[in-house]
């Protein structure tokens, strides 16, 4: 089977779509199957290539780590504001469909379009039909319905309000949401990462869902977490994308408000993302024990792991994320470290049913405040049983989830014959 995917991220960068699809990649290569990619070149999160990846300029044709091909396209340069990046959104999709029908490209048996970006999905659509294959549309978040608080994106700046995406009116917000819908019916397959959403979209009759879980990514050197010896100092570790969605100024200000009333507690944010300048700034404003670092090579989180306490998940307290479980939530279960859950939906489900850590409602700064102090006065509490674990290889493993995708492509190559 030939597998055409179409994303706009993609390795060597690192996050959480990448690694999920490198992920993929090592299984359906691993089982004989030939896969393409159609990315631009590595820009997460600057909007520009960095000098060790400018080999991978659009137009060129290399074998990735797993032994699929990835052709890069076009983009449009950004400087990271919404506005700019959507411009290269509709850059990337417009490519893709280009590239994917020039003769270099061989005729495949599927096409995979992984969204967001949003575009990604009309073009892989339109690809599709081009080619006369069955699509395969992939939602990684709750959407169109996080278009209902598109107003808020922007976090804490309203001025930003204005401009981009924020800029558009209800009704407009309502046609995109509507096109959406109709793509995801017209699909031969939708996948999604969660239980709750895939009802969700079966209730408006898009009419063959499917759950692949994002996965629970070992890290090298580091195969399970051993709680270090107790100090004064509470550890908390967020590692992963600090985007618009995560929420953390709620995490900052708790940080800040435990710190007040006096309970030892240091916080360590670890990765990119939008607000990732406006977190470290707010830190600094509020003289908050938190430490803000840049992204790292997912080889080297251990050490990060190893120093921590306990990792924080968070999200914001929007309805369509009741539907989202965070990639790095199934990661450090997987990894037996306690949890600091500051979210809500299947997400809280998942973590309260298996012991594995301590539960607050999202953007509660209060709650998760009580939530540390509670830690650092009795860390028995951060020793949690292996029911975590368990559940986490079950359910999250990559290689059941990487078989799980290839039979689903199968099938859906094979109903399209």
């Amino acid at each position: 089977m030939r597998v055409l995917l179409l994303t706009h991220y993609y390795a060597p960068e690192v996050g959480a779509p990448q690694h999920r699809w490198s992920a993929l990649a090592r299984v359906l290569t691993g089982l004989g199957h030939e896969l393409h990619v159609l990315a631009p070149p590595p820009h997460y999160p600057g909007g520009r290539v960095l000098p060790a990846h400018a080999h991978l300029r659009p137009g060129t044709t290399a074998t990735g780590e797993h032994g699929e091909t990835v052709h890069r396209v076009a983009f449009r340069p950004h400087t990271g504001a919404i506005g700019g990046r959507v411009a290269d959104e509709v850059v990337v999709a417009a490519d893709v469909v280009r590239r994917g029908r020039s003769a270099v490209l061989p005729r495949p048996d599927v096409v995979v379009a992984t969204a967001p970006p949003l575009p990604m999905l009309g073009a892989g659509g339109r690809l599709a039909r081009r080619l006369g294959v069955p699509f395969v549309a992939e939602l990684r978040d709750a959407w169109p319905d996080l278009l209902d608080v598109a107003d808020q994106w922007s976090g804490e700046e309203p001025s930003r309000l204005r401009r981009g995406l924020h800029g558009v009116s209800r009704r407009a917000r309502g046609g995109v949401a509507s096109v959406l819908t109709r793509q995801q019916r017209r699909a031969d397959a939708v996948v999604v990462t969660t239980d709750t959403f895939a009802e969700v979209l079966r209730g408006r009759d898009v009419p063959t869902v499917h759950v692949v879980r994002n996965a629970a990514h070992g890290v090298s050197g580091y195969a399970e977490h051993v709680p270090r010896v107790p100090t004064a100092e509470l550890r908390v570790l967020h590692a992963g994308t600090m985007g618009r969605s995560q929420g953390l100024g709620t995490a900052v200000r708790a940080a800040a408000l435990a710190a007040d009333r006096g309970v030892p507690v240091r916080l360590r944010l670890v990765g990119a993302g939008a607000e990732r300048d406006r977190l470290a700034r707010l830190a600094a404003e509020l003289r908050a024990p938190v430490d803000v670092v840049g992204p790292v090579p997912h080889a080297t989180m251990g050490e990060h792991y190893a120093w921590a306490d306990t990792a924080l998940v968070t999200l914001r307290a929007w309805p369509a994320l009741e539907w989202t479980v965070p990639s790095k939530l199934y990661e450090v279960m997987g990894l037996g470290i306690h949890v600091t859950a500051a979210v809500g939906g299947e997400a809280a489900e998942i973590v309260a049913g298996r012991e594995a850590g301590t539960v607050s409602a999202p953007e509660d700064v209060a709650g998760l405040a009580d939530a540390w102090e509670r830690l650092a006065a009795d860390r028995e509490l951060l020793r949690v049983p292996a029911t975590g674990r368990a559940w986490a290889a079950e359910h999250a493993g990559t290689d059941a989830l990487g078989r799980a995708y290839a039979d689903l492509l199968e099938a859906v190559v094979a109903g399209a014959r």
